[in-house]
């Protein structure tokens, strides 16, 4: 008919695709059901869900025989992070004097983050950075890591145990309540003092490593 509009059509617009670093903010929160802080970059909130243990990827690396095979443990660079149970974080002080480390521990670049803290959110599985090797030394040669790892590219923080969506990441952590419980979860006081005892062999063989100061 003559002088009749014809309907309009709307089309809707092509969604724009979450970018990476919404794709690992979703993943976090969505479906680990973990805090994060807003901003970039993207870090995660601890003392909620979980401590962590912050310590030299040496130590980190020759404790994990004392976590579960399901507890989650991340690097950067040459850090190593060690997801405990949430008030680990607290409790540490009072550990390492019970632990006899009490003296030493300032000086054993053991760092723990717990409520209030948050730590650089690692890159989800299928999202990693490429790992490279320690400078000058192949793959078979980077002895602080366990065999078949080699390190991540520097500045770059990646799950070496990736949590597992759907699961209850409490349950594998190390806490306190699991010494002398017939729980399965990983012993705190036993982690502890392997850590310790390792980030002390780290500071002295640091130690010997330098060089001789002449006056």
């Amino acid at each position: 008919m003559v002088g009749t509009v014809p309907p309009r059509t709307t089309v809707p617009l092509p969604r724009r695709p979450l970018d990476p670093d919404d794709r690992q903010r979703h993943w976090y929160e969505n479906e680990l059901g973990w805090r994060t802080v807003p901003g970039e970059p993207l870090r995660l909130v601890t003392g909620l869900r979980f401590d962590v243990l912050d310590v030299p990827v040496e130590a980190g690396a020759a404790a994990l025989w004392r976590l579960g095979p399901d507890s989650p443990v991340a690097v950067r660079g040459d850090r190593m992070r060690l997801l405990v149970a949430a008030g680990s974080a607290e409790e540490l002080p009072g550990l390492l004097d019970w632990l006899e480390w009490g003296a030493l521990a300032p000086a054993l670049d053991l760092v723990a983050l717990g409520a209030d803290g948050h730590m650089e959110a690692p890159s989800r599985p299928g999202e990693r950075p490429v790992r490279a090797p320690l400078p000058g030394a192949g793959p078979a040669e980077d002895r602080s890591l366990p065999p078949g790892r080699s390190r991540p590219l520097q500045g770059a923080a990646v799950w070496l145990r990736p949590p597992e969506p759907g699961c209850e990441v409490e349950a594998s952590l190390p806490t306190l309540s699991a010494v002398g419980g017939a729980g399965d979860a990983p012993d705190l006081v036993r982690l502890v003092d392997t850590v310790a005892t390792q980030c002390h062999r780290v500071r002295l063989r640091r130690s010997c490593a330098q060089p001789l100061a002449f006056s």
